[in-house]
């Protein structure tokens, strides 16, 4: 057996061997050399960790199982410093030596770092692997201001991803528009604009010259003399092929390491792959060509003729920070070409098509991309396009049936570019392994598996390859991408076995991982607390950013302060008390909020926790899946129209149910009469005084999807709408899949199931009273915090 050596254990090497032990899994004894702690792992989605969109495990592409499946020697950590090729020999900086009878260089790149003075402090990071994203994600836990230089793809998802953190970001950039590569002049614009509304600030047309600080950053200075202040220099300026091994080697290094069509180096032994090659004097850095590569390569050591790589035409499909553009071919206009231009700028939706001699050269999408698959495949196959409207961006008169055009898709079509993953690998995989859900064709072809934006596409290939076959029913989709499993499911399980913690749900139910992502780990706990409100400890850390620092995360990177204040009222010494920490903390905005509270807005992440301490009130929770407000009118108090006391209803509906945690947040309403001032058959739970007692209304939803209220019952008493909304609450919480609002929730359901309960006296009594159960704990919780809290201050009181 011939012994096959890699050096480099990233995305291009790994799909390489996959699909070489596709084609013959018995040829190669194979050794992988890694200088990164790391099975493969999917560096594109870096951005979405440090965004807290997922988790590092979650990125994992091929987990440690697969390599000793598979019969590969992985060796991690460790660095490839000399290829003897006389001998055929790789040595390792820890003096292990390597014999290899056929050699893969799949070094990739590595962050370029500008040669400024300054940039060896702490503090200067690259975004290009993992320890990268750690380092940043701590710096963010302790620091408030970063700097990223470089306004191409890389950066702006740094600058996003560091936002989210909640740090204060300026991205800067040499030239007068982002992405320069991939958007053209307008579509930039647009982009730029989008971004700055998310916080993002720009400075633009600015060289760094040098960067401040004696041990750690402290800030940059310009070429113009202006310095900008920064705890954090992210850059983000390009890539550089890691060449200096094979360059040592001997073998032939021009921009990268020079290979042929079959990815032979000058050594007919040593191939290279991925962003360390260069073929036909280009270099790739998107998925896709790397792919392509692969499987170029994996045929060639197999035996199986091919045509070799013949180069790739570039596109470029993505969400730039919650921003959806594609790019593809030219995306400049010439001479030679026509422009055909289609722009909503109320929509935020802009369009270029460029055409030369009736073909498609060059695609700028902006806005809306859902096109640029269709639009790509005509560039790619030069299709004539006299046939086709220009109206609908080049669609076919009377053709808008999305599976006729999946269906005219060619088998080497790209669906998945994250992972390189064409139409004909994905109806090829469906048919030979029996596929049947969205779910397996993922797992199996890894389709979907990174940014998920191709999801629809897949699904309908999936669709038109079953035909009659094809069962829409059974396309459901587990809680998260760990497990197959339904939230009705594990919840089911957790009350079966009596599972006591998430670590092991995640064990006994065999999630695929055992740390849990971004999604299960939040809900697990939800699921845990509700269940089991006496046993189960809260895991802070396992809640959502803004639950964590008790505060909501605003666009600039601060957090606002919105301290409980039941019914908007308040009291002469906590008005002067917010005061004060406003002024102290120079907090830049006071606002009486929509729901009747008072907010401080714009407090520096490392103040929160000196903020709350000093105002001593109770969290309103505008941050958290819980009960945020009741909003009343002031009733028969003072009303003319009023016909019972709103306000005081509200503040006992604000008392009672606050603090418990739900799937989602929750608002509530009281009007004190049928003229409904609050709004409240808009709200979650609405309640209209009425003259006989209390109109009971639930599942409203005043959002971007406006539902109003469905009516349940007129009740006599407070005591009953308080008893009616404890039950309510808690059906809810479980009942409820965590992150869905009531308003779907009433609908999936049936509002007529959760009448019946509501009217139920024994089944709303049982309900009542978990609620009741549930709250108390929280209350103690609370009461605990406070008796730390004083002890800490009587402490520092003796101290003094």
């Amino acid at each position: 057996m011939k012994k096959l050596v890699m050096i480099g254990n990233g995305m291009a090497g790994v799909k390489t061997l996959e699909e070489l032990l596709q084609r013959d899994n018995t040829r190669y004894e194979i050794t992988i050399i890694g200088d990164e702690p790391y099975p493969n792992y999917n560096r594109i989605m870096l951005s979405n960790v440090l965004q807290g969109k997922t988790s590092l495990d979650e990125i994992t592409i091929n987990d440690w199982n697969w390599y000793t499946e598979n019969n590969i020697t992985l060796i991690t950590g460790e660095k490839a410093i000399e290829i003897d090729r006389g001998e055929k020999i790789v040595e390792t900086e820890y003096g292990k030596e390597i014999h290899y009878d056929e050699l893969i260089i799949a070094t990739g790149s590595s962050s370029f770092i500008l040669p400024l003075p300054g940039s060896r402090l702490e503090g200067v990071v690259g975004f290009r692997t993992i320890e990268d994203t750690e380092k940043m994600m701590q710096a963010a836990q302790c620091k408030t201001k970063a700097v990223v230089i470089g306004g191409g793809l890389l950066g702006l998802e740094a600058a996003r991803g560091l936002i989210d953190q909640g740090m204060e970001v300026h991205v800067v950039h040499l030239l007068p528009t982002l992405m320069e590569q991939q958007l053209d002049a307008p579509a930039a614009r647009m982009l730029k604009k989008d971004l700055e509304k998310q916080g993002m600030k720009f400075k633009m047309e600015k060289q760094t010259e040098e960067i401040l600080g004696e041990t750690h950053v402290e800030g940059i200075r310009f070429k113009d003399g202006e310095e900008l202040a920064c705890d954090l220099v992210v850059m983000a300026v390009g890539i550089r092929p890691n060449t200096a091994l094979a360059e040592k080697s001997g073998l032939e290094v021009n921009r990268a390491i020079v290979v042929n069509d079959y990815m032979e180096t000058s050594d007919p032994s040593v191939y290279a792959v991925g962003e360390c090659a260069e073929h036909n004097g280009m270099t790739y850095g998107l998925v896709a060509p790397l792919f392509e590569q692969g499987r170029v390569l994996a045929a060639h050591l197999t035996e199986i003729k091919s045509p070799g790589y013949q180069g790739t035409v570039l596109s470029t499909q993505l969400k730039v920070a919650g921003c959806d553009l594609f790019s593809g071919g030219d995306i400049h206009e010439d001479d030679e070409t026509d422009a055909i231009v289609v722009q909503d700028a109320v929509a935020g939706v802009y369009k270029k098509i460029l055409v030369k001699e009736n073909k498609i050269t060059g695609i700028v999408l902006y806005g809306d991309a859902g096109d640029g698959n269709r639009l790509f495949s005509m560039l790619k196959n030069e299709t004539d396009i006299s046939d086709f409207t220009t109206a609908a961006v080049f669609q076919k008169a009377g053709e808008e049936d999305e599976a006729d055009l999946l269906a005219e898709m060619p088998a080497e079509e790209t669906v998945c570019g994250c992972n390189g993953v064409t139409k004909g690998k994905i109806v090829q995989s469906i048919l030979e392994d029996n596929l049947t859900t969205y779910e397996e064709v993922k797992t199996c072809t890894k389709a979907g598996a990174s940014c998920g934006k191709c999801q629809p596409m897949v699904e309908g290939i999936l669709a038109l390859t079953l035909g009659a076959g094809y069962d829409a029913a059974a396309q459901k989709n587990g809680m998260c991408e760990c497990t197959a499993l339904t939230r009705d499911e594990v919840v089911a399980e957790i009350k079966e076995k009596g599972l006591q913690t998430p670590q092991e749900i995640r064990y006994v139910l065999e999630f695929k991982n055992k740390e849990g992502c971004a999604k299960c780990r939040p809900a697990l706990n939800y699921y845990m607390r509700m269940l089991r409100p006496e046993t189960y400890a809260d895991d802070k850390a396992s809640r959502l950013v803004n639950e964590r620092m008790e505060g909501n995360i605003q666009k600039d990177g601060t957090f606002s302060v919105v301290p409980r204040m039941y019914g908007g009222t308040t009291t002469a010494e906590d008005l002067v008390k917010m005061g004060e920490v406003a002024k102290k903390y120079d907090v830049p905005l006071v606002k009486i909020t929509g729901a009747s509270r008072i907010g401080l807005y714009g407090v520096k992440k490392e103040d929160l926790p000196h903020v709350w301490e000093e105002l001593g009130m109770r969290s309103g929770y505008a941050y958290s899946k819980s009960l945020r407000n009741v909003k009343s009118c002031v009733g028969s108090q003072f009303c003319r129209f009023g016909t019972q006391d709103s306000l005081r209803l509200g503040i006992r509906l604000e008392q009672e149910l606050e603090m418990v945690d739900t799937p989602h947040k929750m608002k509530m309403g009281v009007a004190g009469c049928p003229r409904n001032c609050s709004e409240a058959l808009t709200k979650d739970f609405g309640v209209i005084c009425v003259d006989n007692g209390y109109q009971l209304y639930i599942g409203g939803n005043g959002g971007t999807e406006i539902r109003e209220c469905d009516f349940v019952k007129i009740v006599a008493t407070e005591d009953e709408v308080i008893a009616y909304a404890k039950a309510y609450v808690q059906y809810y919480r479980e009942t409820g899949i965590y992150g869905e609002r009531t308003a779907p929730w009433v609908d999936r359901l049936g509002v007529d199931t959760i009448k019946v309960m509501l009217q139920d006296e024994k089944q709303r009594t049982y309900y009542e009273n978990r609620f009741t159960e549930a709250k108390d704990t929280y209350q103690e919780a609370w009461s605990a915090m406070l008796a730390k809290t004083q002890e800490k201050k009587m402490y520092e009181i003796t101290r003094v």
